[in-house]
């Protein structure tokens, strides 16, 4: 017995409605399928007979959304040209163009035509916002990174910052070493560039903090911190996330800037690095801005000004530690300076009649200076001072 195709045997349910006169109902039933289908069958039957009753493709004969020819093409030349770019950037780009297309639309012209790989598409939710501080100057994330060759065979380094706000580049100096020196020119040349902000976060290399030394003692960078009054905050030890966004600005330095490249010179290098920069600032537009620039969202408002370092290293100038109750004793005096600034350093400038207590560059004291103390046991300035109970008669 020769099995019936499914063409066949809706003919012959067409035909018992048309030939048998039995209901529509009727033949469902016997059929195991709806009245609808039923109907269906009569009428593709009655457009095209035997042939229209065979199975056809359930796809659309036309998609009001289906992305245009032209836009395609746009899609495709861009993603050519760019390779790094992704569908927001490509949906960006091509609106400034006046061309319009969806990000899921060049997602799926893109998969058509082979250039993403097919895979599980990770969606961002708008509802999540990236953490970040609420204004340029709060806060800047600074690093080093290296890898970048000279036509000699060496390789040099660059001390990177961003502003946390706008993700701005408020410095990208290469340096030939990692050394504290050229470390902090860099954070200068930067200061003075972009203004003073209040807090810096680096990780815990020895060119930015000497914290975790034996003493603990305060490096240059952290001197320059202190003098301007910037809060200098350091990340949990091999927690590479906290630095998030220095460290994808190094991920499309090194995508953008530094693939294939091989620079003559150091002064060249600098040179195209800050030209890379400058495009970067402008020109391109940053995702986690809702696509404005880094120079739109850092603006151009006033900025809290450097300050220099003044120059504390001569005799009458001693260093202390203020105590945990905001006691700072010296030549033979004790000073509150306040419980608050309990653990600080305080610079202490020694005068013939007065003593000032200055943290950073803000002048907390001036006082008296007693010159009763006792003499014996005394010690040059910048030595440990014992306290000698004085004697009575």
């Amino acid at each position: 017995m020769r099995e019936m195709s499914v063409a066949e045997q809706r003919y012959k349910a067409v035909l018992a409605v048309i030939s048998d006169g039995r209901t529509v109902t009727e033949v469902a039933a016997s059929w195991q399928v709806s009245r609808q289908s039923v109907h269906s069958w009569l009428a593709r039957y009655e457009d095209g007979g035997l042939e229209a009753l065979a199975d056809r493709s359930h796809r659309p004969a036309s998609c009001p959304h289906q992305m245009g020819v032209v836009v395609e093409v746009a899609v495709l030349e861009a993603r050519r040209r760019h390779p790094g770019w992704g569908p927001r950037r490509i949906v960006y780009e091509l609106a400034k163009a006046g061309l319009v297309a969806s990000e899921s639309g060049v997602y799926r012209a893109l998969r058509r035509a082979g250039v993403i790989e097919p895979g599980r598409r990770r969606r961002e939710q708008r509802a999540w916002k990236r953490w970040e501080r609420a204004r340029p100057n709060e806060l800047w994330q600074m690093d080093v990174v290296g890898g970048i060759g000279l036509a000699d065979g060496s390789s040099v380094k660059c001390v990177t910052g961003v502003d946390d706000h706008s993700r701005f580049c408020v410095s990208a100096r290469l340096i030939v070493r990692e050394r504290t020196q050229a470390v902090c020119d860099a954070l200068e040349l930067a200061l003075a560039t972009h203004g003073v902000p209040e807090q810096i976060l680096t990780d815990n290399g020895k060119v930015f903090t000497g914290r975790f030394n034996h003493p603990p003692t305060e490096v240059l960078f952290d001197r320059i911190c202190r003098v301007n009054g910037i809060e200098h905050l350091l990340t949990k030890p091999r927690s590479p996330t906290t630095t998030g966004k220095i460290e994808r600005f190094h991920r499309s330095l090194r995508a953008e800037f530094l693939t294939d490249a091989t620079f003559s010179t150091l002064a060249d290098a600098q040179q195209r690095l800050d030209a890379w920069v400058s495009a970067y600032h402008t020109d391109r537009p940053h995702q986690g801005l809702d696509m404005a620039t880094p120079a739109e969202r850092y603006g151009t408002g006033p900025r809290r000004q450097v300050s220099t370092i003044p120059d504390r290293s001569g005799p009458d100038w001693v260093a202390r530690k203020v105590s945990t109750v905001g006691v700072v004793c010296v030549s033979w005096q004790q000073v509150s300076v306040g419980r608050h600034r309990a653990g600080e350093r305080c610079d202490v400038h020694v005068g013939p009649d007065i003593l000032q207590f200055w943290i950073g560059n803000e002048l907390l004291r001036t006082v008296p200076r007693d010159s009763t103390g006792p003499v014996r046991n005394k010690r040059p300035l910048g030595g440990a001072l014992t306290k000698t109970p004085r004697t009575t008669n």
